[in-house]
């Protein structure tokens, strides 16, 4: 299946989508606290959707039962929210979407809940940080690998950490998930070149044990075969007109950590 390749409108739409998800994102960091239980924040981003006028992409997706993944500790992806309480110390990690004219928005984050160990803090801030060099490589003119090298490196630079290796970024437009798939490992230089017009989901997925994973009966929930604790973080970017990135699902569409990286993000979103 080709690429998709998008129009400034039509990017223009899909930023209105990001922006619901970035609110999303902010609404549950505000409200996730120990005792509550994992679909009491899924109510959260179904009214968030509601009142932006948007649609959610994860509900029904394929026969998912929820607005949100909410995934907790050892659960990397995919859990489905429920009665499940939430704990002090707990790592949960949010992936949600939505949907806007037709165009998706696709992010999600990891937070520890109350007191955190610092262990999974690390991991968390590796996971997230990865993520940021991944849109950073992913420069006009680049290959696609580029990014999955940049995301490999900085992981394998701050310890050891099992990248998941079944699950990684994809492309986003008209569908939630479309070509190509984005991996989080491997070598530079490789892939179709990146042009104007494409947008990317780059969501990198690390435990800190084994990248070995296996699917819980529920047929959705992904965990660390070893039980380790897993976090995971994503963005939706796209390449502007101008040739500049732009982060669709960032509240300032990228422009302060990406200047950090020494990338200038477009103004032409803002």
């Amino acid at each position: 299946m080709a690429i998709q390749i998008k129009t400034l409108e039509q990017l223009k739409v899909m930023r209105r989508a990001g922006l619901v998800v970035a609110e999303i994102h902010q609404a549950i960091r505000a409200a996730i606290k120990p005792g509550m239980t994992t679909s009491a924040l899924d109510a959260v981003a179904a009214a968030c959707i509601k009142r932006n006028g948007a649609t959610p992409n994860f509900l029904n997706y394929h026969g998912f039962p929820a607005t949100i993944c909410v995934s907790v500790n050892e659960e990397i992806v995919h859990g489905i929210p429920g009665d499940r309480l939430i704990n002090d110390g707990d790592l949960v990690s949010i992936d949600c979407g939505a949907i806007i004219d037709g165009w998706h928005g696709d992010a999600a984050f990891s937070v520890g809940v109350g007191n955190v160990d610092a262990q999974d803090q690390k991991l968390m801030d590796v996971c997230e940080e990865s993520m940021w060099r991944g849109i950073a490589a992913g420069k006009l003119g680049a290959r696609l690998t580029d990014i999955s090298a940049a995301i490999e490196n900085y992981i394998d630079s701050q310890g050891k950490y099992g990248i998941l290796q079944e699950y990684g970024g994809h492309g986003i437009g008209t569908e939630m998930h479309q070509e190509p798939h984005v991996l989080n490992f491997g070598k530079g230089g490789n892939g179709p070149e990146l042009i104007v017009g494409m947008a990317l989901a780059i969501e990198p997925m690390i435990t800190r044990g084994t990248h070995k994973t296996k699917v819980l009966g529920d047929d959705w929930t992904v965990v660390s075969q070893d039980k380790s604790r897993g976090a995971h973080f994503e963005h939706s970017f796209a390449l502007l007109p101008d040739g500049k990135p732009f982060v669709l699902t960032a509240a300032d569409g990228g422009r302060a950590k990406l200047a950090s990286l020494g990338v200038v993000v477009s103004d032409l979103l803002s």
